[in-house]
């Protein structure tokens, strides 16, 4: 099959023929249709995430059609539309009993702890837990963007921040998980705040529900905040993942304000400083986000089905996989509005 390779970190990745996968017993082999390019796939060609090894394949955001099945798993057929998690779990650790597969003790993460999407072809593991079934009316393109950056929002604004109808909801870097933050967060009733260097971002989360927009360069964001939602908002997320913008959203919240942290840092930027004399004098509550369970994928896909979110409107520009090299090179340059998708293979 052709995939996008690269053999060493920080060099250019390229086009390959490598070895089709074959199923694990308990996992399925999908036919890609379609996959993200995200800012989580250029940390990873950067070297800052110690589960890849070399030679690698990335792709995490993917959607597809299963082509085959191994002998264990009973929920899936060849010829299922599915897509899944950028974090699946084992199946066996006491977090998956829970049923907290996004924070499995042995996680699997397609283009990370194993090949990703950016080819023709991906193994995934334990199928029967970690596969979502598609909506038929449902393009892959969508359905790509769904497996990080909506699915990440999804559980940052509903699970981990509880947004309620009313609240003041600040969302500080409008990319794909920004932007997604800013549609969910709206749909459920809350008062959306856009914060974003670039106009033509802030324009669309305009579109997608922001009743205010900041331009994070021009002056102190928590200021704005703080003015623009007459106290300091009720939830703050950092959907960038910049110590700056970890910062601005602590110090946007009110008194007794969730922070949630979705976007990720790492290398240099893992043990950021956190103004923790606000967290405790204000009793600020702090959260981390990372992925979304399978099992919950049916709330939000009501949501799509109702109408109250279209992920769609987040599809930007759709590439080739022959331009996948650059496109992922490109990522922390944040060039384009909305998520580009490779789909055509």
């Amino acid at each position: 099959m052709k995939a996008v390779l690269y053999e060493s970190f920080q060099n250019p990745p390229s086009l390959a023929t490598v070895d089709d996968p074959t199923p694990e017993p308990h996992g399925v082999v999908v036919q890609v249709g379609a996959t993200g390019v995200c800012r989580s796939d250029w940390h990873g060609w950067m070297g800052h995430d110690p589960d890849i090894t070399l030679p690698h394949v990335p792709g995490h955001e993917l959607a597809g059609t299963v082509v085959a099945v191994g002998k264990d798993v009973r929920n899936w057929r060849a010829g299922d539309r599915v897509t899944v998690p950028f974090v699946g779990g084992c199946g066996a650790c006491p977090e998956c009993h829970a049923g907290h597969q996004q924070v499995c003790e042995a996680q699997f993460q397609p283009g990370f702890t194993h090949w990703g999407s950016f080819a023709q072809y991906v193994g995934l593991h334990q199928a029967d837990l970690n596969l979502v079934a598609l909506p038929e009316a449902m393009d892959f393109a969508t359905a790509a963007s769904l497996g990080c950056r909506f699915a990440t929002s999804f559980r940052a604004v509903v699970d981990q921040a509880r947004v309620r109808p009313g609240e003041w909801v600040a969302v500080h870097g409008c990319g794909g998980v920004g932007l997604s933050a800013v549609m969910i967060a709206s749909a459920l009733g809350a008062q959306v705040i856009a914060v974003d260097i670039d106009p033509a971002k802030l324009a669309l989360a305009r579109e997608l529900g922001a009743v205010a927009c900041i331009d994070g360069s021009a002056g102190s964001v928590p200021e704005a905040v703080m003015q623009t939602s007459g106290g300091g908002a009720h939830v703050s997320l950092d959907a960038l993942g910049h110590p700056t913008t970890l910062e601005n959203s602590v110090l946007s919240l009110k008194r007794r304000g969730r922070h949630v942290q979705v976007g990720l840092l790492l290398a240099e930027q893992a043990r950021p400083a956190v103004p923790m004399d606000r967290v405790i004098g204000w009793e600020l509550e702090l959260y981390g986000s990372h992925g979304m369970q399978a099992h919950r994928y049916g709330a939000m896909l009501d949501m799509v089905r109702s109408g109250r979110v279209s992920p769609d409107r987040l599809v930007g520009r759709r590439i080739a996989l022959d331009a996948a090299p650059e496109a992922l090179m490109a990522m922390d340059r944040f060039q384009g509005v909305g998520a580009t998708v490779v789909t055509q293979f």
